[in-house]
């Protein structure tokens, strides 16, 4: 994608890849924008390929951080697995040449939340630089320094900071908002998260409820009506006196939910500033413009979709070691071999097309 900066392998990576028994191929200046050179990975045991067609070519395993062109998977052989963030559950993704080669298609983002599956869980550490990213931007955008200061020239106040969303992004969000000084307060529908906001000095947004609000896989559930009704009053209060809102609600396979309605940015303070991570999924903010700075009412609104890439240096290593995890673990038995094990329900979880065919309901629906 073009604001893309990640890349799916590192040095350290393919050295770990050759020791299995695999021959590697990079495309041309893949990690350029995570900082590593050409050179890094030949030394590592790679060989470089002048195009991603190149690099696709007889590849029995295709690596990559999105779903690549159409022109580029032309040159992919039959039943090649392809293992990246392929954004199934969103309807705007093309699978057609994925099927058309007739691939075995992974989607990392639907690997099952369980123990054995933390070392591979992609959105989980993506998210987690993403939430720190969030945070920076806001700073930067907002003008404010965090932190109380007091000096010889008076006293500057902390910046108040909420959080709406404490998954891992959110969770990461408060925790780097509390270090930079900001008086931090967070919401989420799940009650079981309070202690873990807790816990990192932030206040807990209460906002009772009649119902589970959690999915077994631990997710947020879609709200009912009258709930929303009480949690856009709570919030409305809360977000008056805010400088810095940080805003992760997502819902699976929906849009994401509406949290900020324009009523709640016309009482915000002139020169706050709002960043929705969940622009990409229609916003939490419905005026939040995808990939844009844009001020409204006074309010900045920040629905950059590529923070995990504005800390490519960090998030590259993170992503590779992810799949590479995945790869070694379900994908080379004891002797070294490459035997994919079907029957895992790790595999059966990430896999969305097989033989060129579509078996994930994502894609079905």
């Amino acid at each position: 994608k073009p604001r893309e900066a990640r890349a799916a392998a590192t040095p350290d990576t393919v050295k770990k890849y050759i020791a299995l028994g695999f021959a590697v191929r990079v495309e041309q200046g893949a990690g350029t924008k995570s900082g590593i050179a050409d050179e890094a990975y030949q030394a590592a045991g790679a060989t470089l390929a002048a195009s991603a067609q190149e690099a696709i070519a007889d590849a029995d395993i295709i690596l990559c951080v999105h779903t690549p062109e159409a022109a580029a998977l032309a040159s992919a052989k039959e039943q090649a697995l392809l293992i990246g963030m392929l954004a199934p559950l969103d309807a705007t993704s093309d699978f057609s040449a994925v099927r058309a080669q007739k691939l075995q298609a992974f989607a990392m983002e639907l690997l099952p939340r369980i123990s054995r599956a933390q070392s591979m869980d992609v959105l989980s550490s993506q998210s987690n630089l993403a939430g720190l990213r969030a945070v920076i931007e806001a700073v930067v955008a907002s003008g404010k320094a965090p932190p109380m200061m007091m000096t010889a020239a008076g006293t500057v106040p902390p910046a108040k900071a909420l959080v709406l969303g404490a998954g891992v992004a959110g969770l990461q969000a408060i925790a780097t908002a509390k270090r930079l000084g900001a008086v931090v307060s967070a919401f989420d529908v799940r009650a079981a998260v309070k202690e873990q906001v807790q816990s990192l000095g932030a206040k807990f947004v209460e906002v009772k409820a009649d119902e589970n609000l959690e999915t077994s896989g631990g997710y947020a559930k879609e709200m009912s009506e009258e709930y929303k009704q009480r949690q856009a009053e709570a919030l409305h209060e809360v977000i008056k006196t805010q400088d810095i809102v940080i805003s992760t609600a997502l819902i699976p396979g929906k849009p994401a939910p509406e949290l900020i309605t324009e009523a709640m940015l016309k009482d915000m303070k002139p020169g706050s500033v709002v960043v929705d991570m969940a622009a990409s999924a229609g916003g939490n903010c419905k005026l939040t413009k995808l990939d844009e700075v844009t001020e409204v009412h006074g309010v900045k609104l920040i629905g950059y979709s590529d923070l995990p890439s504005r800390v490519a240096a960090d998030a590259t290593p993170l992503y590779a070691r992810n799949l590479f995890n995945f790869v070694s673990t379900l994908m080379v038995n004891k002797e070294k071999q490459f035997a994919v094990q079907w029957d895992d329900e790790l595999i059966k979880g990430t896999n969305i097309i097989k033989d060129g065919v579509n078996v994930h309901p994502a894609l079905n629906s």
